[in-house]
């Protein structure tokens, strides 16, 4: 109807030639082009949904993920209103006020945006493309092509709202103009008597509609409204659209990691640090690119129209000012990637300085002991020194590219105005000069942000190249033989070049066509007698894809349901024969073939056939997921309990889960509890027994296990649980006295199989062999016997138990967040947890401020305060002057030029002035924050290096590595950009309101509802906005731990054939993190469309209150100029104090740590009052000394004295717990002792100054500690020793010819943790340390707990001859090494129980050390 009545007025009027300039014509020609375009879409939906004339509608369902209620974005599902201002996220962010968001709140990915559904798209996408250059062997596919065909629409469509959004910004300068002059008219006009109307044309015509201030000013409005709308639109679409794509990206890195060849990560080719970064940095470089992508064809459209416009304005001049805007681009550019250089190289001083910082603190304790803390204390400061350089050409560099942001308008303004007042003759209107001045606002920012977007588009070039060559890397050949179901559904994508087929083939192909395709025929055929060979290999060679054979013309068989032993010497191939039977090698010829099980029992084989062809492997270096202890035994199977706990016991976890906080709900791996090997190992052991396989791969699992372990896990793990369930075990191992077990029997030697056959096969024929297997199971039996109970696993309880439980004391260093969380638990109390949740963290800010020096944050404050003022100056004296003209246009000539060159030059000289301020307050900001981040990590260091070592006992090393690295990076580099933009934004935006009510006093009374709606939009905003901050960080570590962790265990997901399980929890990690993400960048859209839309009602009230009351015209424009700058500052505000409260937390936490105490470095005594060589006789005298850890718990030595002479060796025993060790920490003040003393040569310890103290004595601790150095370092970090010093001390280690062999002698380079060498050759670089420090006191705390017989025997022999003169106190865990001491004391619950000679105490049937003898013997 609407549509029918509109058109028939629009004919009549061109009947009547009524002309189209008139306002009512173009508005009836709009309605009917509008009321058109509707009934289309209505026609349109009927003939879709077959509607009204149709027999049989269309039934519309809801779609899929609103019938899911788990879905929570609904930004897709919405209606138009509430998609465009994000209405329907009112709910999400009032909400958090009353209680934090957290994963529930925000739901599950709508479908569409699913890392899988986006995952096909691209995959389909990049196949495609790999056909099209299959034919071409040189060039690779292109990522770029697949990326736009998978995710091109959207970008499109993003592209188009960003165009629209450009040009109505143009409106902003239009409407100024528009204004201004009508204003000026209008004063003007009331001088001149009123025209007298044309009766006949009463009509208004368009133009004098337009001509109308009032309805310009609601233009504006209008303009402002759409522009911000559609371009919040187009940010939201191409966010969506990255979000995808990185989905997407990750998928397929993932499912490539999953099928990369072993010998490529082993090999080097592809490291873990370049996975990692593949995930964590490429993957993100391409989706900020997409972010960027509009802008790349927006911003050269928006900067010529702005020239365009900037011409009709003001003629040639405008070109000048143009011109120095781009001439001035490059250098931005220019800055823009010295900025990332500098960027590059402080991070590769802050990998170091980690680096030595994690080593620091992992070698805490020795470092305390031999007083060497300065030492490493200072090399951290040296690279933080580095890293401080770096920082400041950072800096630098970051303060010139926010100086020229701020300087680059103010030159080009300054160029054209002056270039317009001397070229032209009419003088300069306010309208032409307010217009100006906004267009040049315009233009600034495609040109700062076009260098930005060009960096970050070489950036993303560079991605994809790496991308690419990984995605086209070598993958492990195809395992469809294996029965595997799950690693045929993805169809795999290999190199393209003729050469590389047996890197992806590693089985023939032939040969797999045969036995894959043709099983039931294959059956009939086969020999009846290889039924109860589980896996045969013929005629193998192997290699680790280097070409060469490691293993070469390999011929065993594996019997089923039988125990396989392979033994051999060290790297002589045994793993590589597990490897290459699993498939994980490169077959260069030969073939394994897996025979098919259990084929004759259906009933059996059906219960079994899910895992009918994985294979329960347990690496030799143990593999553990970030789960829980339950989790990674059970790793994916059901939980059966009986089952779970018969493989507890079987590998004897009990005890250490007991320890464990949660018992097996506790988390272990990297971000969870460290355990230590041995207990790492055993986990892997009963993931391995617990599976439900017929094929059990076991790596060497004794290695770190002592004898009782491994003679429990072989009796009841293997002999029973294994056979009992008739499964084919192959078990690599050192341990030879377990050889009589087993059922068949491999011997290797240098990658080939020496014998194969059970023990009496090898007995019979190879006599040599089996007498050199018993001379080494006689050794090994010696040491059997000389093994005690308080062996290693109790040691290893010990330490477990000595992480967890000081815990209970430790009240007052829980991370502070964890406090606040309490306090917010015991009150209820709603308000105060509001309270606590949208309060700034002020006092914080105040010390961040004040560590960078009260003089800097005058200087900063002062600084920013003037510039500002110029800023504002400036302008005002452009309205000023503007006005004065038109005011002066009728006056004569001379006294123009005068007054003319008296403007310019004032107009100049403030110019010039804010540009030199803008620099100056953009470095002092800079400055500030470099000087407060070197003071707060040099406190943090220092504070951490003297901490008592308690403090190390009780706080998990990586919450301390936390402060180091990502606190002190947010100090560095991400506070002091914020603070600046706060400051900038916020002062802006103050300048402007006080403009506009200097203009117009009435606008005060409009601010009043404006300001209330902004405080609460930004309260309500801050909260949400910090939680979905912390959401989307705490959902990215899973998710890089869960790459990394697969990429360690590839070998052992591969055998187990867990793929799919694997892909599944990436996917679901990935759209966790992904939604918190997108529900953060819709909360940042939330705010921005709320302070645009409050920014134009701003804008509204500033025109009309202006135009109703204003003085004249310069002011008018002056106060709309402004007006149009807090727009685009008003959610700058918001956001930098949102992102500067979560980036103050680490300043928090980091304070957190500097209340912390420090032991008590000063004695009584001066350091020169102590003789140079103190302690010269070793005398010790015990006096009554009672110990505790910390003042608030029980004593751990009561009352102990003792009294041991000059030169004795000492022995201490006693069970675990009962003081041993504390005692030896006594020695060093590491405890505290409260009552006693204990006075060596005379000297009572405790009036020392501890670094004398310390650096006097010797330890060797019971863990080998080395650090990444020289092997001299490692001897002698203070570099007092001669050469000679340190060849006697490694010779009397026994490891001179061991150090003469390695490149550089003593400089030979040790890895970090000592990983080059053995452990029982760590313990012996610990023994020459010791010697070196000529000391006469030595303490061995249970140095030999973890090394073996041949070591310990060498340790022996140095204490009895290197040591002779020297006392020895040697805390014992095996008693048999401290029976030829000279005295022994026995322990109990921090006494001493007996004090003798051990013969003396042997002849006491009924004593204590006898007992222990005994249990030894």
């Amino acid at each position: 109807m609407a549509f029918v009545t509109k058109t028939i007025k629009l004919v009549r009027y061109c009947q009547d030639g009524v002309p189209f300039s008139q306002l009512r014509f173009c508005i009836t020609g709009i309605m009917v082009i509008l009321y058109g375009l509707l009934m289309a879409v209505e026609i349109n939906v009927i003939r879709v949904r077959r509607y009204v004339f149709f027999m049989n509608p269309q039934k519309v369902k809801p779609p899929e993920d609103l019938q899911d209620l788990g879905v929570r974005f609904l930004q897709p599902f919405v209606n138009l209103l509430s998609k465009a201002t994000y209405w329907w996220m009112n709910t999400l962010i009032i909400s958090a006020h009353k209680k934090p968001v957290d994963l529930k709140a925000i739901g599950k990915l709508p479908i569409a945006m699913r890392a899988l559904t986006n995952y096909v798209c691209l995959k389909e996408a990049y196949e495609e493309q790999k056909k099209k250059v299959a034919d071409q062997p040189n060039r690779s596919p292109s990522i770029w092509l697949a990326m736009y065909s998978a995710f091109g629409r959207p970008i499109l469509l993003s592209s188009t709202f960003r165009y629209l959004a450009d040009l109505l910004g143009f409106a902003g300068p239009l409407c100024i103009s528009g204004i201004v002059q009508g204003f000026q008219n209008t004063t003007n006009n009331t001088n001149t008597t009123e025209k007298v109307k044309d009766p006949s044309n009463s009509y208004l015509s368009s133009e004098e509609f337009l001509r109308n201030v009032y309805v310009l000013a609601v233009l504006l409005f209008l303009a402002l409204i759409l522009q911000r709308t559609f371009l919040q639109a187009s940010y939201y679409v191409t966010t969506e659209t990255g979000i995808n794509l990185r989905g997407a990206l990750l998928a397929m890195i993932y499912n490539k990691i999953l099928r990369l060849s072993t010998s490529n990560l082993s090999m080097g080719e592809m490291t873990l640090g370049q996975i990692n970064n593949l995930v964590a940095i490429e993957t993100n470089q391409l989706m900020w690119f997409l972010f960027l992508c509009p802008n790349l064809w927006a911003m050269p459209v928006q900067i010529i129209m702005g020239v365009i416009l900037l011409y009709n304005l003001l003629g040639m001049s405008a070109l000048v000012g143009a011109a120095v805007i781009v001439l001035l681009a490059p250098i931005q550019y220019f800055i823009a990637t010295k900025l990332a250089e500098a960027q590059k190289s402080t991070l590769d001083y802050s990998t170091e300085r980690l680096k030595k910082t994690n080593e620091i603190l992992k070698g805490i304790k020795l470092l305390k002991l031999y007083a060497w803390e300065h030492i490493f204390c200072t090399s951290v400061e040296e690279t933080r020194m580095k890293e401080l350089t770096s920082l400041k050409t950072f800096a630098l560099h970051t303060s010139l590219s926010i100086f020229m942001n701020a300087a680059i308008p103010i030159a080009a303004v300054l160029a054209t105005f002056v270039t317009y007042a001397y070229t032209n003759v009419k003088p300069l209107q306010p309208a032409q000069a307010f217009a100006s001045l906004s267009l040049f606002h315009i233009l600034v920012t495609p040109l700062f942000l076009l260098s930005t977007v060009v960096r970050f588009a070489v950036k993303a070039i560079v991605s994809v190249q790496k991308l690419n060559e990984f995605l086209l890397s070598d993958e492990i050949g195809d395992d469809s033989w294996r029965g595997g179901d799950s690693s045929v559904a993805y169809e795999s994508c290999k190199k393209h070049t003729g050469l590389h087929t047996k890197a992806i083939n590693r089985r023939q192909p032939l040969r797999y066509q045969l036995e894959s395709y043709e099983q039931p025929t294959r059956k009939q055929t086969r020999p009846v007698e290889i039924d109860d060979i589980a896996i045969k290999v013929t005629n193998g060679y192997f290699s680790w894809g280097s070409g060469l054979a490691t293993l070469s013309n390999i011929n065993i068989r594996i019997p089923t349901g039988q125990m396989t032993m392979i033994v051999g010497q060290v790297g002589c191939g045994k793993s590589s024969l597990l490897l290459a039977i699993l498939g994980e090698m490169q077959t260069l010829e030969g073939k394994v073939h897996w025979s098919n099980v259990n084929e004759t029992e259906p009933s059996f084989e059906a219960s079994r056939s899910r895992n009918r062809y994985s294979v329960a492997y347990a690496a030799q270096k143990p593999w553990l997921l970030n789960a829980t202890v339950e989790e990674n035994i059970i790793f994916g199977s059901p939980f059966n309990k009986q089952r779970y706990k018969a493989v507890t016991d079987a590998c004897s976890l009990q005890p250490d889960i007991d320890l464990l906080p949660f018992g097996d709900q506790t988390e272990i791996g990297e971000r969870g509890i460290n355990l230590s090997g041995g207990q790492r190992q055993r986990i892997c052991v009963a993931r391995a027994l617990y599976q439900n396989t017929n094929i059990v791969f076991l790596d060497d699992p004794f290695s770190a296990l002592d004898i009782h372990l491994s003679d429990h896990l072989m009796q009841e793990g293997i002999l029973k649980f294994l056979q009992e369930d008739k499964r084919t075990l192959v078990l690599v191992t050192h341990k030879l006295q377990y050889l009589p077990h087993a059922d068949w029997i491999i011997a290797m030697k240098d990658g080939m199989v020496l014998r194969e056959g059970t023990l009496k096969d090898i007995q019979t024929k190879d006599i040599e062999l089996y007498e050199h297997w018993k001379t080494l199971m006689n050794r090994q039996d010696q040491e059997l016997e000389k093994d005690m109970e308080a062996d290693q696993t109790t040691l290893e309880r010990k330490t477990l138990r000595r992480a967890m439980y000081p815990r209970e004391s430790k009240s007052q260093l829980e991370d502070e967040d964890e406090e606040e969380e309490e306090e917010e638990d015991e009150d209820d109390n709603m308000s105060t947890v509001l309270r606590l949740r949208t309060k700034m963290p002020w006092k914080t800010c105040w010390r961040y401020l004040t560590s960078g020096g009260f003089f800097l944050l005058f200087l900063m404050i002062f600084s920013k305060l003037l510039k500002h003022s110029v800023i504002v100056a400036i302008d005002y004296w452009l309205a000023t002057w503007t006005s004065m003209d038109n005011a002066n246009e009728v006056r004569n000539f001379d006294d123009k030029s005068t007054n003319k060159t008296y403007h310019v030059a004032v107009f100049s000289t403030l110019s010039g002035a804010g540009i030199v301020l803008c620099l100056i307050t953009s470095l002092t900001v800079e400055w500030m924050g470099l000087t407060a981040a070197k003071n707060l990590h040099h406190n943090l260091l220092n504070k951490i290096i003297l901490g008592p070592i308690r403090f190390f006992d009780m706080t998990p090393l990586g919450l301390i590595l936390n402060r180091f690295s990502a606190d002190t990076n947010i100090i560095d580099q991400h506070i002091p950009p914020t603070l600046e933009s706060l400051t900038r934004s916020t002062l802006l935006c103050l300048s402007a309101i006080g403009m506009i009510s200097y203009a117009t006093p009435w606008f005060l009374v409009a601010l009043v509802p404006l300001g209330i709606a902004f405080y609460f939009i930004q309260k309500y905003f801050r909260v949400a906005s910090k939680d979905l901050q912390e959401l989307d960080d705490s959902t990215q570590l899973p998710l890089l731990c869960h790459f990394s962790e697969t990429a360690e265990g590839l070998t052992t997901i591969r055998a187990f054939r867990h793929e799919a399980r694997f892909k599944q929890r990436m996917l679901e990690l990935t759209d966790t993190n992904n939604i918190a993400y997108l529900f953060l960048s819709a909360a940042n859209r939330w705010l921005e469309v709320r302070t645009d839309y409050l920014g134009a009602c701003i804008v509204l009230t500033a025109a009309v209150t202006s135009i109703t009351e204003g003085p004249h015209s310069g002011f008018v424009g002056l106060g709309l100029l402004y007006a149009l700058t807090i727009t685009n500052y008003l959610n700058w505000v918001v956001r930098n104090l949102a992102d500067l409260e979560v980036q103050m937390g680490a300043v928090k936490k980091v304070h957190s740590f500097l209340n912390m105490e420090s032991e008590n470095y000063d004695g009584y005594l001066d350091p020169s009052q102590v003789p140079k060589d103190w302690p010269q006789e070793g005398e010790i005298k015990i006096e009554n000394l009672c110990v505790r850890y910390e003042n608030n718990l029980k004593p751990v030595l009561k009352h102990v004295k003792a009294y041991i002479k000059p030169g004795q060796k000492v022995g201490i025993c006693g069970r675990t717990g009962s003081g041993k060790s504390s005692l030896s920490l006594a020695f060093f003040r590491m405890v505290d002792i409260f009552d006693g003393r204990i006075v060596i040569d005379g000297i009572d310890i405790s009036k020392l100054p501890l670094h004398t103290l310390r650096s006097r004595l010797s330890i060797i601790l019971q863990d080998p500690i080395l650090f990444s150095g020289s092997i001299r370092f490692n001897l002698d970090p203070e570099c007092k020793c001669t050469d000679d010093r340190l060849w006697e001390a490694l010779e009397i280690a026994q490891l001179k010819n061991m150090v003469k062999s390695l490149p550089g002698g003593l400089d030979a380079m040790v890895t970090e943790g000592g990983e080059n060498f053995s452990v029982g050759q760590r313990q012996l670089f610990c023994l020459a340390r010791a010697f070196v420090r000529k000391s006469s006191i030595l303490i061995m705390d249970e140095a030999t707990a973890s090394i073996d017989m041949a070591t310990e025997n060498i340790l022996q022999k140095v204490v009895m001859t290197a040591f002779a003169d020297r006392t020895v106190v040697t805390i014992a865990h095996r008693v048999h090494t401290i029976l030829t001491a000279d005295l022994v004391i026995v322990m109990k619950r921090g006494n001493i129980l007996e004090y003798d000679t051990p013969e003396n105490l042997l002849s006491q049937e009924d004593g204590i050390f006898a007992s222990f003898v005994r249990a030894d013997m």
